[in-house]
């Protein structure tokens, strides 16, 4: 039997990894693969780091959606993939990769990933979650400036520039294709109850008894 696909996709700071994190403690990462659409950033080795920092990061073509696609075909058919990784702090991908195997259940989590319609076609069930603009922008500012080595400015900089209205121009329209909408992420425990019993009812009856 093929895995399931499972998509959380949202605006930036609305609790989508964290409702995906959840996700894959309650079921176990061995039956969980998980990849996220930022790892699939495109490559510019070609720019210094000052022109990498104008690119618009918020924009469907900025990422190599289709190699996520041939990555998650590779898994549904039970082959492990080499998913790239991307260094926030450089604005582009490192030389090495992440080995992602195969599983009965694979997530994927992205601001974008309800935007390509040939990679919601691989999904079983697509999860958008939605949060308040106020309350995404704060977490943003929190997590950009703590974790990712930038300024309190350039954040508030490419939220007005490019964030806001990539946001309302691709993300937003994007959660018509959702099965789900989940307010509030994460911290919803009664959605988060709903999609481990959906899961649950939907994987085969050997893997719910794997440990």
């Amino acid at each position: 039997m093929e895995p399931i696909v499972i998509g959380i996709a949202g605006g930036t700071g609305s609790g989508k990894t964290t409702l995906a994190r959840k996700l894959y403690q309650h079921l176990g990462s061995g039956k969980v693969a998980m990849i996220n659409h930022d790892c699939y950033y495109k490559r510019h080795d070609e720019m210094p780091y000052e022109e990498r920092c104008k690119l618009n990061y918020d924009h469907p073509d900025s990422f190599d959606t289709d190699l996520l696609i041939r990555h998650l075909k590779q898994l549904k058919a039970g082959k492990p993939v080499n998913v790239p990784v991307y260094d926030y702090t450089i604005h582009n991908r490192v030389d090495k990769v992440t080995r992602v195997f195969p599983a009965p259940i694979i997530i994927v989590e992205g601001i974008l990933i309800f935007a390509d319609k040939d990679l919601c076609d691989l999904m079983d069930l697509k999860v958008f979650v939605d949060t308040d603009a106020d309350v995404r922008i704060l977490r943003r500012i929190k997590r950009d400036v703590n974790k990712r080595g930038r300024t309190l400015e350039s954040v508030i900089t490419q939220y007005l520039t490019t964030v806001k209205p990539m946001h309302e121009q691709f993300v937003e329209p994007s959660k018509r294709r959702a099965d789900l909408i989940v307010p509030e992420g994460g911290k919803n425990q009664k959605a988060l109850g709903m999609l481990i019993h959906w899961v649950e009812a939907h994987l085969p009856a050997a893997d719910q008894t794997q440990s």
